[in-house]
């Protein structure tokens, strides 16, 4: 008889972004006369930028010839983009080639990077949060049960991000081991200021505890003393694990390519208190289970850093920086109460009198035909508010928020 992992069992409902895409399907096919307009996925809607897509034609035509083709490359990615990262997105912050690990995914990374940790680690996660952070974990057997009434884990350190708290996450009150932070946040499109930031990275060396921080956003920051990377702060080198996406900075969410930063300086811990680098741990899971990224999007990948490409994808950020700014004055025009949108691509709003999440979702779709995200689909603290994002167009941005001005809430 064939055993299945029963953790599995413990996901609650399905993931959160289909049972949007299951909920607008069933709308459009009831409603084929109504233009949908969707703000929900963080999918973005501008084309590859034309220094990217030269860089990849001129690749392909590479492995179409003998004397240029390509097999296998480096699980752990070629170094003319582990160097192009290191001197553009970590100069002077002591990272080196040899502790970035290109990837196909800065979501994959980040459920994959439970692998080389141990089942019972306490994981606190931010709340609301992106659930691939806390869905991993329960698939891993960290979680424990799951309680309907608060609808929160045993297992679980919960670190809530809301208005009361000014979307700052406290410190654990109880001991962790694991921390996630995503900052700008997901889905909130908060920030934490390098002060605050440092409080958590103290933590973490004196408890050795370990932070997965997730900055595929950092490219939206528009302010300063917000850190654009966790290694900006003193002694992050030693208790931190960063991942960064080219999805939303470069529009690769199809192309696929991100990388893990895992500092030679991280060490985690046998049962007997061992001290083990986790750079080389991750490079054994990767060198195992992966075959590493094409050599056609690794090309792609090195273009974004080049003058041209980088000041053409920054048109594109400023583009849904735009959108963003559109979005979020246009709600609170409406009259909402609304956060984000400032240093990232994400806008979140509270539900007009104290409506719940889901049921904001099915009433924006049927009055205005609009789609966002359900904050209670990232947490308990989601509840009540709601997630909108500057990925569309620009046209789209500006006629969504039209008409919710014009429903009476």
């Amino acid at each position: 008889m064939i055993h299945i992992n029963e953790n599995f069992l413990n996901l609650q409902d399905s993931y959160l972004f289909s049972t949007v895409a299951k909920k607008v399907a069933e709308f459009q096919k009831n409603n084929p006369d109504k233009k949908v307009i969707k703000l929900g996925i963080g999918d973005v809607t501008k084309p590859i930028v034309p220094a990217v897509i030269e860089a990849m034609h001129k690749a392909t035509d590479e492995l179409a010839n003998a004397e240029t083709f390509r097999g296998y490359g480096p699980e752990q990615g070629y170094d003319f983009l582990k160097n192009a990262i290191v001197e553009n997105d970590f100069k002077n912050l002591g990272i080196e080639p040899d502790e970035i690990f290109v990837s196909d995914g800065a979501k994959c990374d980040c459920g994959n990077i439970v692998d080389i940790f141990a089942q019972n680690n306490k994981v606190a996660i931010t709340d609301p949060v992106y659930p691939v952070y806390l869905d991993t974990n329960v698939m891993s057997g960290r979680s424990g049960s799951y309680n309907e009434k608060n609808q929160m884990y045993e297992n679980i350190v919960y670190m809530p991000v809301n208005k009361e708290n000014h979307f700052v996450p406290e410190l654990p009150k109880t001991k962790v081991d694991i921390i996630y932070l995503c900052f700008p946040n997901n889905p909130t499109g908060t920030v934490l200021k390098k002060e605050e930031l440092q409080k958590f990275v103290n933590y973490a060396k004196e408890n050795k505890a370990i932070i997965l921080f997730d900055a595929a956003y950092e490219v939206f920051i528009t302010e300063d003393n917000v850190p654009h990377s966790i290694y900006e702060i003193d002694g992050a080198k030693e208790v931190a694990i960063e991942f960064r996406s080219f999805s939303k900075t470069a529009g690769f969410t199809g192309v696929r390519c991100a990388y893990s930063v895992v500092p030679k300086t991280v060490y985690g811990y046998t049962a007997s208190g061992e001290k083990i680098s986790l750079n080389k741990l991750w490079n054994r899971r990767t060198t195992t289970k992966f075959n590493g990224v094409s050599y056609v999007v690794q090309r792609a990948a090195e273009a974004t850093y080049s003058q041209e490409g980088r000041k053409q994808i920054l048109e594109n950020i400023r583009y849904y920086q735009e959108n963003a700014k559109i979005i979020k004055n246009g709600l609170i025009e409406a009259g909402f109460e609304v956060y984000g949108g400032v240093n990232s691509p994400y806008i979140w709003l509270k539900t007009p009198h104290h409506m719940k999440s889901w049921e904001f979702f099915d009433e924006l779709l049927e009055k205005a035909n609009v789609v966002g995200t359900p904050g209670s689909g990232f947490g308990p603290s989601g509840e009540g508010y709601f997630r909108l994002t500057a990925f569309g167009t620009q046209e789209n941005s500006i006629e969504a928020i039209k008409r919710i001005k014009e429903i009476k809430w």
